[in-house]
């Protein structure tokens, strides 16, 4: 099944100031649908801001929020129909059943009692119906709240750190769940203090700090990042394996990539610059001239020589200098920040 990917939130400059402190700063953010996308970072890094800005608890100081094509805090009414909300807190109604949790809810929407029953299948709760809430483990009265999110059939869900109190079989079947409404198009944000359960069921993950997005990783970059790599170099008679930490730089030479190993040794590898750039491009090294390759762990300083003429210092004894190319260097210059 073919589904049309569509920009469901959109943030443009956004601002939240709180007495003398902006917890949020984000220039432009769009997150799509069909994606399962999360917002980590510790408290009081702005995570928890986030979450309150696209459920519509506050309001931006400056720029504009959109979920669903509304403005959250303008247009509660429509945002409930458009959004499912997980909150840290179940909230749920502790005196009554697992079965009447959903139906006070159903009722709300106007959702059926085949829905209902349809929902708590779904989160592994068919047979708990009649319990009552406060005699549920804590892991399935968070399948429970999860549940309760899904019962309108909302476009987007916003899930305040989901595993929370959760048994690893209820992290498992709310794993299961998420990935398969993403899959039916629903747009999946989730809020955490920490990766844990995240790396592969997230398409994207955006590190908060401070307030601002400080770093981004996609699913097919951390799973590259995690297949394991050493530089074969052929020998007499024998292929050695070349740690990626062991490499300084690599240069050209006779078409192929020539290795300087932090020990001294100097070995050509079977690949050429291009193709062992590409396989390194994730651990750290950086393309600093169309000559060179570095690793930017072995780089002590960026000196400028002229105005377009620039030189990476390495840590080996030597203080070797490695050639820096103008765009390189602005390009470098933004990745670190300097």
């Amino acid at each position: 099944m073919w589904l049309e990917v569509k920009t469901v939130i959109e943030l443009v400059d956004v601002q939240k100031i709180s007495g003398d402190h902006t917890v949020i700063e984000v220039p432009k953010l769009r997150l799509f649908s069909g994606a399962v996308s999360a917002f980590v970072g510790p408290a009081q890094s702005g995570v928890d801001d986030l979450f309150k800005l696209l459920c519509g608890q506050s309001r931006p100081t400056a720029g504009y929020v959109k979920v669903a094509g509304i403005n959250p805090a303008m247009e509660r009414e429509a945002l409930s129909r458009a959004v499912g909300v997980l909150f840290e807190a179940d909230g749920l109604y502790e005196s009554r059943s697992a079965l009447s949790n959903l139906t006070f809810t159903a009722t709300l929407y106007g959702e059926s009692k085949g829905r209902v029953q349809e929902v708590l299948q779904y989160v592994g709760l068919g047979d708990q119906g009649q319990i009552r809430t406060d005699r549920l483990a804590a892991g399935l009265r968070r399948r429970l709240a999860f549940g309760r999110a899904l019962l309108h059939h909302p476009s987007i869900l916003l899930l305040d750190n989901p595993f929370t109190r959760c048994d690893q079989s209820s992290i498992d079947l709310l794993q299961r769940v998420i990935r398969e409404q993403a899959d039916l198009g629903t747009s999946v944000v989730i809020f955490a203090r920490a990766r844990t359960h995240l790396e592969a069921l997230s398409d994207v993950i955006y590190v908060i700090d401070d307030g601002r997005i400080v770093d981004t990783s996609l699913l097919e970059e951390r799973q590259e990042a995690q297949l394991p790599f050493k530089i074969p170099v052929k020998g007499e008679g024998s292929v050695s394996l070349v740690h990626p930490a062991e490499l300084m730089f690599a240069d050209a030479e006779e078409g192929k990539a020539q290795l300087h190993l932090t020990d001294g040794r100097v070995l050509l590898s079977q690949f050429t610059l291009s193709e062992l750039e590409q396989r390194l491009h994730l651990r750290g090294f950086f393309r600093a001239h169309r000559g060179y390759l570095v690793n930017l762990q072995h780089v002590n300083e960026v000196i400028p020589f002229t105005r377009d003429s620039y030189s990476l210092r390495l840590s080996d004894p030597d203080g070797t200098l490695v050639p820096l190319s103008k765009s390189a260097a602005s390009e470098l210059r933004e990745m670190l920040g300097y």
